[in-house]
């Protein structure tokens, strides 16, 4: 992600890392996942709190993942993880994607997931994806789409909530709708062998419901994205008030039900 052009939506608040911390490699890569195998050098961009990545590294070992991230206070997180679980084989470096600090031609696997919708120039951030790949390589890519997000029953505050954030993040340089849009950027990039596939995530046990609508509640109050809310004019505290309020209701709903699209392209190159 760039730290100079786009403010990063989300932030790094607690609220926001309970959220991301779910992630694993099967339930956010799974895309990737049958292309892997024991011995490839992976390098995966934004890598985040660093779930996803230390189950990439399981998958690799004893190949060697690499860990990006745009500043160093970022990546904290993600060698926290490492550290945790006690995962040798992943290294961290600090790093934009817009200009890896990476020789051409250095990973079998460059990987990001939920990057390029926060970036500001996500074509030139694929083609430094592809210049630090070996031909022969993988360029992977997952990115939800916010306007494919849909729920029941219908819920005015989470109406509000979408524009709310639609406006954020596009006002903070990024891209919310980026799902629709990665084959497109991948061929801007000068990758010709995309294959672009969707799956979904969907929330509606009382358990998933919980976890989703009390996420975004709390988001909702306390985060960089509530923040950014208030320091843009776009909200009051009285209206983040109140969607976090309709998050809560909607949890409550015993037929509650959540979906959201995501995007993914595989590339050759």
């Amino acid at each position: 992600m760039n730290g100079d052009e786009t403010v990063y939506t989300h932030g790094h608040d607690e609220s926001v890392l309970r959220n991301h911390r779910w992630r694993t490699a099967e339930n956010s890569a799974g895309y990737l996942l049958p292309h892997l195998r024991a011995g490839m050098t992976l390098l995966d961009v934004g890598c985040g709190p660093g779930t996803i990545t230390a189950d990439l590294a399981g998958l690799v070992a004893p190949g060697v993942v690499t860990a990006v991230e745009v500043n160093d206070e970022a990546l904290s997180l993600a060698r926290n993880e490492f550290a945790k679980r006690g995962v040798p084989n992943v290294l961290t470096v600090v790093s934009d994607v817009h200009a890896l600090d990476f020789p051409d031609d250095s990973f079998d696997v460059v990987h990001a997931h939920q990057v390029l919708q926060h970036v500001g120039d996500p074509v030139q951030a694929l083609r430094e994806m592809k210049r630090v790949c070996r031909p022969g390589g993988i360029v992977a890519a997952r990115d939800a789409d916010y306007g494919t997000f849909t729920w029941f029953p219908p819920t005015p505050e989470l109406d509000e909530w979408l524009t709310l954030y639609n406006s954020i993040a596009r006002a903070n340089g990024g891209e919310p709708d980026a799902g629709r849009r990665l084959r497109g950027w991948a061929h801007e990039a000068g990758l010709a062998d995309v294959v672009n596939t969707a799956s979904t995530w969907c929330f509606s046990s009382d358990e998933d419901r919980e976890w989703w609508g009390v996420s975004w509640a709390d988001r909702s109050l306390q985060s960089h994205y509530a923040d950014r809310a208030l320091e843009l004019g776009l909200a009051t505290v009285a209206d983040l008030e109140r969607i976090a309020a309709g998050w809560r209701s909607w949890v409550r709903e015993d037929d509650g039900w959540f979906a959201l699209l995501h995007s993914e392209i595989l590339c050759r190159v």
